[in-house]
């Protein structure tokens, strides 16, 4: 018995620690309680993640769909997508260009590289947006400029008019305002017989296919392959083209390279004086010669006497009989000296080259550019005794074999104060 209540008090502290332990167990139960609000926290975060991320693929498909929307309406640019059909006329001035060195790199067979310089012509690119955008062929200057930057177009524009349509894409819009664009404008130009070549160039200008100073400068320093130039006609002088531009019709594009304005008109006067060329061997003159007589006789007359203009300039040039002792006394060679003006008494003591009443012989090269009918009087002059000429009352040119004869005439005609 003892010993069972030995036994049995342990078992009592047992049920008391079990207690104690339930006690602690509902206490720890009621902690428990206390530890589950972060299990709540940690679902709410996970939604909160959860919205986060469903927000941010809204946010992020909303940027593309407006980026991809601003994209399309800006390749519907670019391209030249569903717009409404136009067409302009687009003039680039040669205002707009800057000349501008650039170096280039060359290769040869060997594989050796060499750098050289040459001088471009860069377009103002801001000018030709805001062109293009005045004319409805194009709605983003911005990205017209942009585009251009990196195509390096602004070297290959070209100074002209050009035919342009909302058809044209940029990189279309950008090769039809070049040199070789067939969209170029082209003008019909006729240049008289007797121009020189200051009334030409300034009749190009005029009609928009070069401007004058790039005619000059080309006709001075390019060194045209025609056996009648090589070595003949120096370089440095534009005026070493004068007598050689063929008066004639002829297209050309606006804002043509200058060396293809002048080679189109002296390629036709090449082939045009082909079939004098033997003749002119024949009798021992120079083509430079020809050309000087007949844009003389062009200048003197535009009538039917021609040959016999002809006629008095190469009697006075190879005989100095008749009183002339050589000199050719052409009136126009004044007018070509003093501006195209009527020559005046004063104007016959010039000291030019060109002043006939001043020097004797030929002047120092053509005073216009000859027709046809000119040139053909210079190579085949009438067979006459005549060594004077004067324009008497009635228009009509009438000609002297002594001065005394030519006196007389100019004395019995009111328009020289008879």
């Amino acid at each position: 018995m003892e010993q069972e209540h030995k036994s049995s008090t342990p078992r009592s502290g047992e049920n008391r620690s079990r207690s104690a332990s339930g006690s602690q167990s509902r206490s720890g139960g009621s902690s428990s309680g206390g530890r589950s609000a972060p299990r709540r926290s940690r679902r709410r975060s996970v939604g909160a993640r959860i919205s986060g991320a469903l927000l941010y693929v809204l946010f992020v498909i909303g940027i593309s769909a407006v980026l991809a929307t601003v994209g399309w309406i800006w390749a519907g640019d670019v391209l030249a997508l569903n717009k409404a059909e136009h067409t302009a006329s687009i003039t680039l001035p040669d205002t707009i260009f800057t000349s501008t060195e650039v170096e280039v790199k060359t290769t040869d067979a060997d594989g050796v590289e060499t750098v050289s310089k040459k001088t471009v012509e860069v377009a103002d690119m801001d000018y030709v947006a805001d062109l293009l955008a005045e004319n409805g062929l194009i709605e983003y200057k911005f990205l017209f400029k942009l585009f251009a930057r990196f195509t390096g177009a602004a070297e290959e524009l070209s100074a002209g008019t050009y035919e342009l349509n909302t058809n044209m894409d940029y990189r279309a819009l950008l090769i039809n305002l070049g040199r070789s664009s067939a969209t170029r404008a082209v003008v019909e130009v006729t240049i008289p017989e007797g121009y020189t070549l200051d009334q030409i160039f300034a009749l190009l200008e005029s009609r928009g296919v070069n401007t004058v100073a790039e005619l000059e400068n080309m006709a001075a320093t390019w060194d045209y392959k025609f056996s009648w130039l090589q070595g003949k006609v120096p370089l440095g002088d534009y005026h070493r083209l004068e007598g050689y531009l063929f008066p004639d019709t002829y297209q050309f594009y606006t804002g043509e390279d200058p060396k293809y304005v002048l080679n189109k008109m002296l390629v036709n006067f090449n082939s045009k004086m082909r079939d004098f060329m033997s003749s002119i061997e024949e009798q021992g003159r120079t083509l430079h010669e020809v050309v000087t007589v007949a844009s003389m006789i062009e200048k003197e007359t535009d009538g039917e006497d021609q040959k016999n203009i002809a006629s008095v300039i190469y009697n006075r040039l190879k005989n100095d009989g008749g009183g002339t002792m050589g000199y050719l006394q052409i009136d126009a060679t004044l007018a070509y000296i003093n501006g195209g003006n009527v020559p005046t008494e004063a104007d016959k003591s010039i000291d030019s080259p060109y002043n006939t009443y001043l020097y004797p012989g030929l002047p120092a090269g053509p005073i216009s550019n000859p027709g046809m009918a000119a040139l053909y009087a210079a190579v085949s002059p009438a067979e006459t005794g005549y060594y004077y000429y004067a324009l008497g009352d009635d228009n009509v040119h009438h000609y002297f074999k002594t001065y005394q004869g030519f006196l007389d005439f100019l004395a019995s005609q009111e328009r020289y104060g008879r």
